[in-house]
């Protein structure tokens, strides 16, 4: 009988515990995220939060520039150049092994160490379709890439911009955003269904990550070549462009800033005409080779102020580091936060850091400028195939961190610490 007792006890105690963790919700605190107070954004302890940062530019959309080329300067392009001289298989390799070593948890290390709070992260929009880039035709690597930067930065407690760099359809019109010529997204539907479809998508894996400052939805929208009645048409829909991402996202994450950039390369900002369709959007502007003076950034603080929202220069830079140093004090003054272009760059100490550029790298830069618009004019000019394959290889030797050289003057200019 006490047997039968004590197994009663028991049972009763069970039932108790199981109804009392059905009726007492278990404590799951919410991430917390960088907010918006007016102009200024402020950290999850309440404290002003100024973005100081770089860009990780070239790594996952690739730039003619970036590899010295002129007339070869899109993602698409340079691809194609790769392929004509080594064949796709060599070239399929060099792109994953370009992504693997480009950028690492150590380039993410060093920046955090110099002090910068903030990177900003170009990205192809087929790195999340199965359409044919960077070595892969289909199960594209976008969210992996991703989701390692995101640990890297989570790790040495760093935020992160996610930059829609290059658009479906092309949202510039040049060869900023690997497009062909001209700025298709603005008035087709497929591309922007596209568009919506990817930043719903990002949004929605990335809801709950606060490392993530924000999402920048497009990056330089309408270049300045197009003018007149057809610049005012293409203006006209960069604003419901970005509102129909924008209702998408909110379907799937709340949390996150969104950053809308202003027509012509980030610098036209009246082409908004509701700044409160949304209770946590930003503005991105961009503003390179002028003089260091107010007024050549005084159109965007008085937006900013126009609208009581931050302003954040996602892009600027390319100078000397006296340049460098003068505008980066007007951008504080201003309080306007900011991310240099680029973090590390080919043969060049206009940047945090510089690859070394390989042994005989100028044969396939001649390569790239000569003929090649029909396959007589592409055997003409093809180089010796070993001596590509090997300055290919060495370059992605060279990116590796390890490898590279810190420009201190430089970082300095940029108000961080080498």
């Amino acid at each position: 009988m006490k047997r039968h007792a004590g197994l009663i006890i028991l049972l009763a105690v069970l039932v108790a515990a199981f109804y009392s963790c059905k009726t007492t919700p278990v404590s799951n605190p919410e991430p917390e995220f960088i907010t918006i107070s007016g102009p200024d954004l402020l950290a999850p302890d309440g404290s002003k939060f100024f973005i100081q940062g770089t860009n990780l530019g070239n790594w996952l959309n690739p730039e003619g520039y970036m590899f010295q080329f002129r007339k070869t300067n899109s993602a698409r392009l340079i691809d194609q150049a790769f392929r004509e001289m080594v064949g796709p298989d060599f070239v399929d390799e060099f792109w994953k092994q370009f992504k693997d070593n480009y950028v690492t948890r150590e380039d993410i290390q060093y920046i955090k160490s110099t002090g910068a709070n903030t990177i900003r992260i170009p990205f192809h929009y087929k790195l999340f379709t199965d359409e044919d880039y960077m070595g892969l035709t289909r199960d594209q690597d976008g969210f992996q890439r991703l989701d390692s930067l995101v640990e890297w930065c989570r790790v040495s407690e760093i935020y992160l911009i996610l930059d829609m760099h290059d658009a479906p359809g092309g949202q510039t019109g040049d060869n900023i955003d690997d497009s062909y010529g001209y700025p298709w997204l603005m008035i087709s539907e497929s591309s922007q269904k596209l568009f919506v479809d990817i930043w719903k998508r990002i949004a929605d894996h990335y809801k709950n990550e606060p490392v993530i400052l924000g999402y920048d939805l497009l990056n330089e929208p309408i270049a300045t070549h197009f003018t007149g009645e057809e610049r005012e048409m293409l203006n006209k829909q960069l604003e419901p462009v970005y509102m129909k991402a924008v209702e998408a996202i909110r379907e799937v994450d709340n949390n996150h800033i969104i950053m809308l950039g202003g027509a012509q390369w980030n610098s036209n900002f009246s082409v908004f005409t509701d700044s409160k369709f949304d209770d946590n959007i930003m503005y991105s502007c961009h503003r390179y080779w002028c003089d260091t003076l107010q007024a050549n950034i005084q159109d965007f603080v008085d937006f900013r102020d126009s609208v009581n929202l931050p302003m954040f220069m996602g892009e600027t830079g390319e100078n000397t580091n006296e340049w460098i140093s003068a505008w980066t004090r007007l951008m504080i003054r201003n309080n306007i936060g900011y991310t240099y272009w680029p973090y590390k760059k080919m043969g060049s100490e206009r940047g945090m850091a510089t690859i070394p550029t390989p042994e005989n790298w100028e044969v396939i830069v001649e390569f790239t400028e000569a003929p090649r618009s029909s396959f007589a004019e592409i055997r003409a000019a093809r180089p010796d195939q070993e001596v590509v394959k090997k300055a290919m290889l060495e370059f992605i030797e060279n990116c590796r961190f390890k490898n590279c050289t810190v420009n201190d003057e430089y970082i300095q200019a940029m108000g961080l610490k080498p």
